[in-house]
């Protein structure tokens, strides 16, 4: 009898995630799905461990970071799943925490509550052109070297920030950077993380990231450079972050700048990563077209305010994603796993304090590595589109501002066209965003 009842309940419980989830109509089971959750959340844990060590930069509580990082994901992944029903997973964006810590925070001198506010504002713009059909313009109406441009610069600067941290590259009063001294532990041990991560992920080792992070941790633990403290414990306090937004200089030229630099960046992220996620999934429509699309992009619209709310930067749809579908998930049910997993991680943050610098360092490296594979997809046969696009990432880097390269690069782009007798390819909104930039710039 005791077996009979255990069957109908089992029974039960997939008749309530077939409902859910649509699994048959969707090709899947309960067990592929949980598989592809596991997945999916080792390819992408390695940012609780990077992201406090980079918003940390900014003064922020690396303990109250680590379970906004864990809660952002766990949460925003979670009504990714319910509401849209896709296999996509959400976490705090790379890329996005460098420009929230070392431009609008370190370069700009806004404080980390004001750059939190700032995180919620492009959160609260995403939704309102979600459920309008403004999104699609600005996507339509930016031109593709220059989003192209944006990826790879992104990748660029993350690329010297991972080098400076592991002082691979220190500042020289003559050269302004030059090479450190290759002969420490942490370059050295920097280099020799970056590199299992890269083998590793070339030999589609599931969690090679994380393997590669925690593998250079543990080597420097003899060598005093890192120091273990445990594997499990209560969570640390988010009192220090939660619900600390300023909006004290929202309507500040340069704060609307940092806006919508926030916003741009997820928004063609975010379109990025869906389609490309559901390409490999197979669940775009007969015209390329990806179902549900509303839902997706307010489901990534509510993870950017939800994230600020609670004390990190841009929370956003993770390409990583395509891990778990490569392994058969098809469903929201793939995400729900990722949000448990995520929601049990919290117990282990004596590992996050672990980490050293060097070690999240090598992650950011291969991220970056992987972001600048954008710079192939230019099209090199214009001047006019690819020198704006080598502005764009190059200015990145050495102005240390991701901002300041977006806007480089609209305004080298409208003037190309403009003067090339190109007028059609100057669209509106590229010469509106242009001359916006031009004004902070000149005006400051």
């Amino acid at each position: 009898m005791g077996a009979a009842v255990t069957d109908q309940s089992t029974s039960s419980q997939n008749s309530f995630l077939e409902r859910q989830f649509k699994l048959t109509a969707n090709g899947t089971n309960v067990r592929t799905e949980v598989i592809a959750g596991v997945t999916t959340f080792l390819t992408m844990v390695y940012i609780v461990f990077v992201n406090p060590a980079i918003l940390g930069e900014s003064g922020m509580d690396k303990g109250a970071v680590f379970v906004a990082t864990c809660l952002a994901a766990a949460v925003s992944t979670l009504v990714m799943a319910l509401y849209a029903n896709y296999p996509i997973a959400l976490a705090p964006g790379m890329g996005l925490n460098a420009f929230f810590a070392f431009t609008v925070v370190l370069t700009y001198k806004y404080t980390w509550q004001q750059a939190l506010a700032g995180v919620f504002c492009s959160g609260v713009l995403f939704f309102l052109i979600s459920i309008t059909g403004l999104r699609e313009w600005l996507i339509n109406a930016i031109p593709r070297s220059l989003k192209l441009a944006i990826a790879a610069g992104v990748g660029l600067f993350l690329g010297i920030i991972a080098l400076e941290t592991a002082k691979v590259v220190v500042d020289h009063p003559a050269t302004l950077v030059t090479l450190g001294d290759m002969k420490q532990w942490p370059a050295i041990l920097f280099l020799l993380g970056f590199v299992v991560i890269l083998a590793l992920n070339y030999r589609k080792v599931t969690g090679g990231t994380l393997i590669g992070i925690l593998l250079v941790s543990v080597i420097g633990i003899p060598l005093g450079l890192a120091t273990f403290g445990g594997v499990v414990s209560m969570p640390p306090s988010i009192k220090p972050t939660f619900l600390q937004l300023d909006f004290s200089r929202v309507t500040e030229m340069g704060f609307i700048i940092v806006i919508f630099t926030f916003l741009f960046i997820d928004l063609f992220d975010n379109a990025g990563t869906l389609i490309g996620v559901a390409h490999r999934a197979g669940l775009l429509d007969k015209d390329g077209n990806l179902p549900r699309m509303k839902q997706a992009l307010m489901a990534d619209s509510f993870a950017a305010m939800f994230g600020a709310l609670i004390g990190t930067s841009t929370t956003t749809s993770y390409i990583e994603s395509t891990a778990g579908v490569e392994s058969g998930g098809r469903t929201g049910l793939t995400g729900v796993v990722v949000a448990i997993l995520f929601l049990l991680t919290l117990f282990f943050s004596p590992l996050t304090s672990m980490i050293p610098a060097y070690a999240s360092a090598a992650a950011l490296l291969f991220v970056a590595c992987m972001m600048m594979r954008a710079i192939g997809e230019i099209s090199w046969d214009d001047m006019t589109e690819y020198a704006p696009a080598v502005v764009t990432i190059v200015a990145m880097p050495l102005t240390y501002s991701i901002a300041t390269g977006i806007g480089l690069g609209f305004i080298t782009y409208a003037a190309a066209k403009i003067l090339s007798g190109k007028f059609s390819e100057a669209k509106p909104a590229v010469i509106v965003l242009a001359v916006i930039f031009a004004a902070k710039f000149y005006f400051g």
